[in-house]
């Protein structure tokens, strides 16, 4: 089994930082990418940032120029910062593991999720 675990949520004003944190453990062959999707009362879940095994980094148009998401694979861990916060950034932010099988089928596993608040 794997285990996601996030941190680093809070409230925080508009304008203002916060930096999330995510650590993949267990059973792991190998993770092909991690990233944060993030979710609003009655929205879907929606992809903030993506980064591959090999540093390919992807965003959402809303979040290019404000967030970086960055990597250490050593570690199996995930960092989201945050800049320039703005309201409708409020969610609940997931972070995923995207990592390969014995039987070469990936899967995702998923976090609790740590809600981020941007509010003054």
């Amino acid at each position: 089994q794997v285990q996601v675990v996030e941190s680093g949520g809070g409230l925080v004003q508009p304008g203002g930082s916060l930096r999330l944190s995510c650590a993949a453990s267990g059973s792991i062959l190998t993770i092909y990418s991690m990233g944060w999707y993030r979710q609003a009362p009655g929205n879907q879940r929606d992809l903030v940032a993506s980064i591959s095994s090999g540093g390919t980094t992807n965003y959402a148009d809303s979040v290019k120029g404000r967030f970086t998401i960055s990597r250490d694979n050593a570690k199996n861990t995930v960092l989201l910062q945050m800049n320039s916060l703005k309201p409708e950034d409020t969610a609940l932010y997931y972070c995923y593991a995207r990592v390969g099988s014995a039987n070469g089928v990936p899967y995702n596993y998923w976090g609790q999720g740590t809600q981020v608040t941007v509010s003054s």
